[in-house]
C-alpha cells in the first residue's frame, strides 16, 4: 500500500529532518489535489515510520517529534510570526501529521484559520517562494 507521506519524504525540501521526523512546507500537490500556492509558513511535521496515531509513536520518536515541531515553532516566530497554531486534524492520509500555522501582524483575527482561503492579504506563494522560505527557515534553526 502507498502513503503520500511516506512516498513524499523521498524527495521533500525539508525545513528540518532527521532519522525520525520530517519538517517541511505544505506542498503545493496534496492528496486532496494541487494548488497554485499555498499559505507561506503552513508546516507539516511527520514521522518519517508511517504511523497513523500520535499514541503510535515510540518513545524516541515522540521526543524527537515534539522538539521538531518546537523548534520549527521558533523558527516561524524568528521570522516574524507573531503566534504559531499547532494541531493534528484530518485525515486526508493515515499518516500522522501535525500543522504548524504562524498568525503574522495583521492577520485579521476572525481569518483564523478556517478563513484563511477568504483572507485577500493571505502571504501566499508558489513553488519559488516555498524554496526561498524553506532556505530562510533552515537558516534560522
Amino acid at each position: 500500500m502507498s502513503c503520500f507521506v511516506c512516498d513524499k519524504h523521498r524527495d521533500v525540501d525539508a525545513v528540518l529532518a532527521d532519522h525520525h521526523v520530517v519538517v517541511s512546507h505544505l506542498p503545493l500537490t496534496t492528496p486532496a489535489g494541487t494548488a497554485a500556492t499555498a499559505y507561506l509558513g503552513h508546516l507539516i511535521v511527520e514521522p518519517r515510520r508511517h504511523v497513523a496515531e500520535l499514541g503510535e509513536l515510540e518513545p524516541d520518536e515522540a521526543a524527537a517529534f515534539g522538539r521538531a515541531a518546537a523548534r520549527a515553532s521558533a523558527a516561524l516566530q524568528a521570522h516574524g510570526a507573531e503566534h504559531v497554531y499547532v494541531a493534528i486534524i484530518g485525515h486526508g492520509v493515515e499518516h500522522l501529521h501535525l500543522h504548524l500555522l504562524p498568525r503574522y501582524a495583521g492577520t485579521p483575527r476572525e481569518y483564523w484559520w478556517t478563513r484563511l482561503d477568504e483572507w485577500p492579504d493571505a502571504p501566499r506563494g508558489g513553488a519559488p517562494e516555498i524554496a526561498a522560505l524553506t532556505q530562510r527557515l533552515r537558516g534560522l534553526l
